[in-house]
C-alpha cells in the first residue's frame, strides 16, 4: 500500500504540475464562454453560452484541478500514514480519502472565486456612451475621423471619433458624445453645449 499511496501523490502532483504550468486547468476545468455584448459599446463584454447557465452554479465540483488535488493529497495523506504512523491500513486509507477531498476543497474554492471575479455579469448601462465625457487625442477634421480618449467604468479607452457638427476639433479639446454609431463616437465641443448646433433657428446661422 505504500507504494500504491507514493504512486498516487507522484501522479497528482505531476498532473497538477504540468496543468499549472501549461495553462490546461484555467481552460479546462470551467471554461465559460465569453462573448461581446451587443449594444455595450467599445470594450464591453458580457458572459454568453456557459457563462450564463453557470452563473449560478459556478465551476463544477469535479473537474480536472480538483481531481488531481484529490489525487495529489489522498495519495501524500496515505503515504505519511503508511510509512510513519502504527494506524491501520482501514483507517489509513479514511484518512487519506479525507486528505484528498480536503485538497480538492481547497482547490474548488479558489477556482470558483476566480472564476467568480472574471465572469462577473455586468450592466450595459456602465458602457453607455452617451452623454460620456471626453478628450479628443487625434484633431477631428470637419468629414473625417479623430480619436478621443475617455474613462468608463473605472478604465481608460478611446474610440474613434467625429464631430457631430462637422467642424474641426482640435487635439486636447474636451468634448461629450452626443450618440454612438457603428464604432463611432459623434461628439460636441463641451464648452458649445450652453449653445444651440449651427444651423438651428436658434443659432443664427
Amino acid at each position: 500500500m505504500e507504494r500504491f499511496y507514493l504512486a498516487a501523490f507522484v501522479v497528482g502532483f505531476a498532473l497538477t504540475l504540468i496543468s499549472f504550468l501549461t495553462g490546461v486547468a484555467g481552460h479546462s476545468l470551467g471554461h465559460l464562454g465569453t462573448g461581446h455584448a451587443a449594444g455595450l459599446g467599445p470594450g464591453a463584454h458580457g458572459t454568453g453560452g456557459h457563462g450564463d447557465a453557470q452563473a449560478g452554479s459556478g465551476v463544477p465540483l469535479v473537474n480536472f484541478g480538483t481531481l488531481t488535488a484529490f489525487l495529489t493529497w489522498f495519495g501524500g495523506f496515505g503515504f505519511l500514514l503508511t510509512a510513519y504512523s502504527r494506524v491501520l491500513a482501514f483507517t489509513t486509507v479514511v484518512l487519506a480519502l479525507a486528505g484528498g477531498l480536503l485538497g480538492a476543497a481547497l482547490v474548488f474554492l479558489v477556482m470558483a472565486r476566480i472564476l467568480t471575479a472574471d465572469y462577473a455579469p455586468l450592466d450595459p448601462a456602465d458602457y453607455y456612451l452617451p452623454g460620456t465625457l471626453g478628450r479628443v487625442t487625434v484633431t477631428l477634421p470637419p468629414t473625417g475621423t479623430g480619436e478621443m480618449v475617455y474613462t468608463q467604468a473605472g478604465t481608460r479607452k478611446t474610440v474613434a471619433a467625429r464631430s457631430a457638427e462637422r467642424q474641426e476639433v482640435a487635439k486636447g479639446t474636451e468634448v461629450i458624445v452626443l450618440r454612438y454609431e457603428r464604432g463611432i463616437a459623434y461628439v460636441r465641443p463641451w464648452d458649445q453645449m450652453s449653445a444651440p448646433p449651427p444651423g438651428s433657428p436658434a443659432s443664427g446661422v
